[in-house]
């Protein structure tokens, strides 16, 4: 049966009430904290320990890069431009991109030499030219996270230097590696860049995925004493899009093993699936005192969702809304919601729309399904 015909088959209207969230399907991964997302639906695949404060490292370059990539998004930077390089830039200590005190630098460059080789001296040339002092460039970069939705991130340096006021979650570096694919497609391929050689010296991008055949196109890693190891990964396979923010591994090969295990895990076990196409009209739902009795809601989107493949058939549609929606409706109220779910993953609401006015009934119309209702227990 074709999929649309099945979706459409399995709606069923019930009244408003609290919905139970099915448990997320599960992988194990020696990772402390991990989150896995299907890019094009959003649907989380995958969590453990999403929301723990952790120290992100150098997954903190990635707003260092994207705050670099609005403003060349935005015109006010060049990828010809050059910044210059001050003392305290050449001298931080850590991964380098080993650029010289007192010169100029292009934007291009400082770019593949903080994506590729995880400069933390290019990091800061570009947070002293774009925000003045590092400091201030790192308010900007918290500032920057709490409009994409990073709830528990706090930003103190533009490299991820250690600090204890410097934090993050792999739920919000997930965001922000999300962000950055969507917002940014003219400059995202940087982060697929496999090295770079500057001031004469060649180094390899430190993301192992993107060495190996498995769609790997970003994005970056991180590494300190205290925090272990960790990654921001992305992988690109026939248009779909997964990404997986791994961290509080004890070396580079589990780092490695792992952050792959949990992508071939989201493509294997989990397919995509168009329910209904934006505007598409779900279902009619009843309308109490209304000229008509039912009003047709629609989708506003179209909607895309990611399933365990094994629960395709599992999969359950409903429309919940109040018994009869009040009239009168206008077109384009609120008036249900579409949820769906299935075994093995969280359910999904989205809001349904009225595809129609409906206006009140006149006074006699009124009296006669009140009256209709308290002597029969049904209104007309």
């Amino acid at each position: 049966m074709h999929l649309r015909r099945l979706i459409h088959s399995l709606i069923i209207s019930v009244a408003a009430g609290l919905l139970l969230a099915a448990p997320s399907a599960a992988i194990e991964t020696t990772a402390k904290q991990a989150i896995v997302i299907d890019y094009d639906t959003g649907n989380v695949l995958l969590e453990k320990n999403a929301d723990e404060r952790i120290g992100p490292a150098s997954m903190t370059k990635m707003m260092t890069v994207y705050l670099l990539f609005e403003r060349l998004r935005d015109g006010r930077l060049s990828l010809e431009d050059t910044l210059p390089v001050s003392e305290k830039a050449w001298r931080k200590g850590g991964s380098k991109m080993y650029v010289e005190v007192g010169k100029q630098v292009k934007v291009e460059d400082l770019i593949r030499g903080i994506i590729v080789q995880s400069g933390n001296d290019a990091s800061i040339v570009v947070a002293e030219a774009l925000g003045g002092t590092e400091e201030a460039f790192a308010v900007e970069m918290t500032e920057k996270a709490i409009a994409l939705g990073m709830v528990d991130t706090s930003f103190r340096n533009s490299s991820g230097w250690p600090d204890p006021d410097h934090y993050s979650t792999v739920r919000d570096l997930a965001k922000l590696s999300l962000a950055t694919i969507r917002d940014f497609p003219d400059y995202y391929h940087y982060y697929a860049e496999k090295s770079f050689a500057f001031s004469e010296i060649k180094q390899g991008n430190r993301n192992p995925l993107l060495y190996k055949d498995i769609g790997a196109d970003g994005l970056k890693t991180g590494h300190t004493e205290e925090s272990g190891y960790g990654m921001a990964a992305s992988a690109l396979r026939d248009g779909r899009r997964v990404v997986v923010v791994a961290h509080g591994m004890s070396s580079m090969k589990e780092r490695s093993a792992q952050t792959e295990r949990l992508i071939e895990w989201a493509y294997r076990e989990w397919a995509q699936y168009v329910l209904f196409e934006s505007g598409e009209t779900v279902t009619d739902v009843p309308v109490w005192l209304g000229r008509a009795d039912t009003v047709p809601v629609f989708i506003r989107d179209s909607l895309m969702v990611a399933v365990p493949r094994k629960s395709r058939r599992q999969m359950a549609v409903k429309v919940v809304h109040q018994e009869a929606v009040p009239a009168p409706v206008e077109r384009g109220d609120e008036v249900a919601t579409l949820v769906v779910s299935a075994p093995g993953m969280d359910d999904i609401s989205v809001p349904l729309f009225a595809g129609s006015a409906v206006g009140e009934r006149n006074f006699f119309g009124r009296v006669a399904a009140a009256v209709g209702q308290l002597v029969w227990g049904f209104a007309d």
